[in-house]
């Protein structure tokens, strides 16, 4: 008999069983930082949404239904706390820059940086957070327009939607930086 499967660990962890949320943590904390880091773009932050997702997992158990999909649950809180903290930093840096009479400053990236990977990080921060979701989940995470659209209750037009218009500015924001180096 294989390894159980995501949901019955799940469900195992809902009726009491701790080594289930371990199996749970093991298995998908690497894919779920990888995700949270690529949408804050700040390691340690990540990390600390990483504990922030699974602490939800657990407070969440008991509302958790036998039979849903464990990682789109999963990557859903995920998500839900990368936007949140991306909001709050939003609002800190505007009241910050307010305070002190100084514009608020954009992520643009450094001129000079020979590296693609840190080019494209770069232009992925400056993107609207729904639009980098939507590109990073379906390039990077290689979920459907379909997937997308069940885990931020829209339509597949609208996913799809999002994630072109996070392409197009991808290659609006990269071509500048060709036209610089």
């Amino acid at each position: 008999m294989g390894s159980p499967s995501d949901e019955e660990l799940m469900e195992r962890f809902c009726d009491g069983a701790p080594d289930a949320f371990e199996a749970l943590f093991a298995r998908h904390a690497a894919r779920v930082q990888g995700f949270l880091t690529r949408m804050v773009r700040d390691a340690p932050l990540a990390e600390d949404l990483l504990q922030t997702t699974f602490l939800s997992v657990v407070r969440a158990r008991g509302r958790y239904e036998p039979g849903t999909r464990f990682v789109p649950w999963l990557m859903t809180i995920a998500a839900n706390a990368a936007r949140d903290t991306l909001r709050h930093q939003h609002h800190v840096d505007a009241h910050a820059a307010r305070s002190s009479g100084a514009e608020p400053t954009s992520a643009s990236p450094p001129s000079g940086d020979p590296s693609l990977r840190r080019h494209l990080l770069d232009a992925l921060q400056q993107l609207p957070p729904d639009h980098r979701e939507a590109v990073v989940l379906s390039k990077v995470e290689g979920w459907s327009f379909e997937e997308i659209a069940a885990l931020r209750g829209i339509s597949a037009g609208a996913a799809r939607l999002r994630a072109h218009r996070g392409y197009e500015r991808l290659r609006e924001l990269l071509h500048g930086l060709e036209a610089e180096g």
